[in-house]
């Protein structure tokens, strides 16, 4: 997948579809904030520190979360791939 090929707002609109009740709202592009809400994602962030599950436990629950939902096939092969790229910057 070429990064010249992905609409990065229809994306975010789609991520947003998926995870209704996150706060997405930033001055960055929406790579940057779709990048940054995948990271908080993987890292659990968004959960008590005493409940927080490890990234790869994460990115499989994230990544299943996404083929499970009503988004278009393409935009669900764009995500799940941001969500890999995202992975390896982690570990």
């Amino acid at each position: 997948m070429q990064e010249g090929q992905v609409d990065y707002v229809e994306l975010l609109a789609e991520y947003r579809r998926i995870w209704n009740n996150r706060l997405l709202d930033a001055p960055d592009s929406a790579k940057e904030i779709l990048e940054e809400a995948i990271k908080r994602e993987l890292l659990d962030e968004n959960s008590h520190p005493r409940i927080r599950k490890n990234k790869f436990e994460k990115y499989y629950s994230a990544t299943n979360r996404v083929v499970q939902s009503t988004i278009p096939a393409e935009a669900k092969v764009q995500l799940i791939y941001l969500h890999t790229i995202v992975m390896g910057k982690l570990t």
